[in-house]
């Protein structure tokens, strides 16, 4: 296998690392020194009775896989994220509309199946904690990371100190942008996530279009290929993404917004016009600087890798 490459973590107990997403699982074994070993991405089982045990199928699978592969590493522990409202110290999945899953008791569920303790926790949540110890968010007291992917959600820091509100806090992609707007899988409708998620940016153009596009990315090039149909689906992610943005800077003054996931890889195509329309609608408000985030699609593993070692951390010192 290729060397993996160089990782912030640092040394630190051996762990698995799984980010399960309502279209991939990303998963790693984490060595001593911090190396993210046998990276893989496999698409996400579907559960249609909301069990979650096709996935916990596949967790189970993928570290055997990962304990094979890598026979002189033994890990002491796995951190475990994935969407939804998650409530973290019950390690409980209340609910998960991108994954069809409702009231799932997941970490005790991996822990009888891996034998082994478990940390799990929101994905956003646990990308804003690694962005906030190692990357883009580092330094800053109050600051919001947002991360677009297949949904929307976002991780807070205030006061230097994260702000769950037991799981409920966070939701970013289901705050309301347009009450008149698309029905949203949560049941509501005109939820940002319709909009400006990179899921949606793709959803939308194929239904105005009739053709399928290569993800977000994709319909972004076709606005600079002056495609009228992607500028417009385009345009209402920007301007969507930027009143939600103004309205974080009136309410909780956030020094900087981090930006990640999928959707963030447009780079300057997302940032230039995301901060001017941002600015546009500020008055007397902090502006917020709005940067990348630093770890790329690493961010959700080392945030599992970095719950793991901190949950032996806590059993070791009980």
């Amino acid at each position: 296998m290729p060397p993996s490459p160089p990782s912030p973590l640092g040394p630190g107990a051996p762990v698995f690392a799984f980010d399960i997403g309502g279209t991939d699982i990303k998963c790693a074994l984490v060595d001593g020194d911090g190396c993210l070993l046998g990276v893989r991405r496999v698409a996400t089982a579907t559960s249609h009775d909301a069990s979650a045990d096709a996935v916990l199928n596949q967790v189970t699978q993928l570290a055997a896989d990962l304990t094979h592969d890598f026979p002189d590493v033994t890990p002491l522990a796995v951190g475990l994220i994935s969407p939804g409202i998650i409530d973290d110290e019950m390690g409980l999945v209340r609910r998960a509309v991108n994954l069809n899953w409702t009231m799932v008791p997941f970490r005790r569920r991996a822990t009888e199946l891996l034998h082994m303790p478990a940390s799990f926790t929101h994905d956003a949540r646990a990308a804003g904690a690694a962005e906030f110890a190692l990357g883009a968010a580092r330094g800053f007291t109050d600051v919001v990371v947002i991360v677009i992917g297949t949904g929307l959600s976002c991780s807070l820091f205030l006061g230097g100190r994260p702000h769950t509100a037991g799981g409920l806090a966070g939701e970013l992609g289901h705050s309301i942008v347009d009450p008149t707007g698309l029905p949203c899988a949560c049941g509501s409708r005109g939820c940002l996530e319709t909009v400006a998620s990179a899921g949606a940016i793709s959803r939308r153009y194929a239904s105005l279009t009739g053709t399928s596009p290569a993800g977000a990315r994709a319909v972004i090039a076709r606005v600079e290929a002056g495609d009228a149909v992607a500028l417009r689906v385009w345009t209402d992610a920007l301007d969507a993404l930027a009143l939600t943005i103004s309205q974080l800077a009136a309410v909780l003054a956030p020094e900087a917004i981090v930006i990640g996931g999928g959707l963030a890889q447009a780079g300057p195509a997302l940032f230039d016009p995301l901060r001017e329309r941002v600015n546009s609608l500020l008055s007397f408000h902090r502006p917020p600087a709005i940067v990348p985030a630093l770890l790329g699609e690493s961010a959700g593993l080392l945030g599992a890798a970095l719950n793991a070692r901190s949950l032996l951390k806590a059993l070791a010192d009980d």
